[in-house]
């Protein structure tokens, strides 16, 4: 295995590709990836071989590529799936490296800011170790300082030997930089705290920069989908006519690439999408509250095994009881809260429709093109749902971002006139901030209960569980446990939030354009197949040319379809780099096309 592995790396760049690796954080060597990317390759021709040979024992003949002889097209088609297969796997480290990156450059200065929070009161390795936990706030710069700390603690290495052997494989030059500069200032024993403040302001200006290096990169992303998936599918719709006109109603040749080739290639733009770029992240992160605030409490251990079971069962009744009463105040916030309620909601409705469809109800009302109708409806009736808590919570969030900034003003305002941060918040819960204030509302709540300001932040935050939300209520929660003077720290903290408000609305301006250019290209989809099927077609009706009107528009009902849907996934990777962003897109494009073919199009 070892001589294997040597002949591998040595036939190819080891260096680079391992450069990749490590910079990827895939947890394998060189050799051995290498060695499973062949296997996989090989194995991937040999399953093909055999499909080919049982189809042909089946007398099965299936030729995708028509205009070649069955052999020559079966042996295209197994170098273009080898090859590609190959050159896929070994690209993919190198991608998800440069996707990391991005990502990495962009959450570079909130990460930053935090370091500077506690750099009052921790050691550089409390700094990196505090980091590295909070992987829901800072993403793969988490990743990078669980490096150093695994390093330290399970390898055995100093502090400076860790930073340099994450310094050296890091696919962000500017987090290379940081651990450059900040090991010198370790060494020399240097202020943490204003190395960090004056390495905030610099990284801002770089992440815009690598804002709009991602855009740009967006921006031949959608411009190439445009091109190619949908000018394309139009041309496809041509073909498809002209074929008719000639009197060939055969489309073998446009089959793979309307059934295979639009779907395989639109998932390949939307996967290199999602590993490229920063989502938008709506996800409720939640952590489990480990630390108590009765944690000094001292128990009697001899007698826990006396408590009263009943006692206990009635406790969780009550919470079983108080769970479902705040459900029933607000279903809708409930609902938004978890995708899975919208997922189990859209299966029963998928459901729904697939028993009307076998009812007859369907054809009831689409008497043409029925199967079609249904899978438009089916599959829109299963999205609807999880689009609808996805954009509900996607407003509400918006709102709560929006109104963050004017809640740490006013917390950093009282704080000057000699209030305790306790007293802001119980004053501003008084006051009407949006939808904020329930919140706010809450915890000041838990505080007159008994719960610690910190810990009554904390419950506020994990119950938003947005990233922008989290980051600046944690840098509130660590300076009000290491220091009174909290101004210096909010002013940050709004400051880092009006950073990432303002790259997001930069990145949503971009976005909005190409989303746009996605619309009015299926726009003009839809009005192609209408002129090709009634005005095209009317100007012949007076020629001796026999012309299946109706498979034509079957064909290009199925286009229709595969290119909505995939348009709509494609438009939300664009605008927030979330397939749910796209579910909206997708119902909007298929009742476009369900309108067209099925009532406005009449055979």
């Amino acid at each position: 295995m070892n001589l294997k592995n040597n002949f591998l790396i040595s036939s190819l760049n080891t260096e680079d590709f391992q450069r990749s690796l490590r910079a990827a954080q895939i947890p394998i060597t060189p050799g051995e990836y290498l060695l499973i990317l062949i296997m996989g390759t090989v194995l991937a021709g040999m399953d093909y071989v055999l499909l080919v040979n049982i189809l042909t024992l089946l007398e099965i003949e299936i030729n995708p590529i028509s205009f070649l002889p069955p052999e020559i097209s079966a042996v295209l088609i197994f170098f273009v799936l080898v090859c590609g297969l190959f050159l896929f796997a070994y690209m993919y480290p190198q991608t998800v490296a440069a996707g990391r990156k991005t990502r990495i450059e962009l959450d570079l200065p909130y990460a930053i800011t935090y370091m500077q929070a506690l750099s009052t009161t921790m050691t550089l390795f409390s700094i990196f170790k505090s980091v590295s936990e909070n992987d829901d706030l800072y993403g793969e710069v988490s990743s990078e300082c669980a490096m150093i700390v695994r390093d330290v603690e399970y390898f055995g290495d100093d502090l400076l030997t860790a930073m340099r052997n994450v310094q050296e494989y890091t696919p962000s030059p500017n987090f290379s930089e940081l651990l450059n500069d900040l090991a010198m200032v370790f060494k020399t024993g240097g202020s943490m705290t204003d190395f960090f403040a004056s390495k905030s302001v610099h990284y801002r200006e770089t992440a815009m920069q690598e804002l709009e290096n991602t855009l740009k990169t967006m921006e031949i992303m959608a411009e190439i989908y445009v091109t190619a998936f949908v000018a394309g599918p139009i041309a496809i719709m041509i073909m498809i006519v002209a074929q008719n006109l000639s009197g060939q109603n055969s489309v073998d040749l446009l089959e793979p690439l309307m059934y295979l080739g639009l779907p395989v290639g639109a998932s390949a733009m939307i996967f290199l999408l999602y590993i490229m770029m920063p989502p938008d992240s709506l996800q409720v992160s939640k952590k489990q509250v480990i630390q108590s605030e009765y944690t000094d409490t001292n128990i009697d251990k001899n007698n826990i095994g006396t408590v009263d079971d009943k006692f206990l069962k009635n406790i969780q009744a009550k919470k079983q009881a108080l769970k479902i009463k705040s459900i029933l105040r607000n279903p809708l916030r409930y609902y938004v809260s978890d995708y899975q309620y919208g997922l189990v909601f859209g299966m029963i409705a998928a459901c729904a429709v697939a028993l009307l469809y076998m009812n007859g109800y369907i054809s009831d009302i689409f008497p043409n093109y029925t199967f079609e109708a249904f899978i438009c409806i089916m599959l829109s009736a299963f999205m609807f749902p999880v689009a609808f808590a996805f954009e509900a919570r996607n407003w509400y969030l918006k709102k709560f971002e929006s109104q963050l900034p004017g809640f740490l003003r006013e917390i950093s305002d009282m704080k000057d006139m000699g209030m305790t941060l306790q007293s802001a918040i119980h004053i501003i819960a008084q006051s009407k901030i949006g939808v904020l204030t329930s919140e706010v509302k809450i915890a000041s709540e838990e505080i007159k209960m008994g719960t610690s300001v910190s810990g009554a932040l904390y419950k506020l935050e994990e119950r938003i569980g947005l990233v922008s939300v989290k980051r600046a209520i944690s840098l509130v929660i660590k300076a009000s446990e290491i220091t009174d003077h909290l101004r210096e720290i909010l002013a940050i903290a709004v400051g880092d939030l009006e950073h990432y408000l303002k790259m997001k609305n930069e990145r949503f301006g971009v976005s909005f354009i190409y989303v746009a250019i996605i619309y009015l290209s299926y726009g003009i989809f839809l009005y192609s197949a209408y002129q090709l099927n009634v005005s095209f077609v009317e100007s012949f009706k007076g020629f001796d040319i026999n012309f299946n009107l109706e498979d034509n528009i079957t064909e290009m009902f199925h286009i229709s379809i595969i290119l909505g849907f995939f348009s709509g996934i494609m438009a939300g990777q664009l605008s927030s780099n979330n397939i749910l962003a796209g579910l909206k897109h997708s119902i909007i494009f298929m009742a476009a096309s369900l309108v067209l073919f099925a009532i406005i199009i009449q055979v």
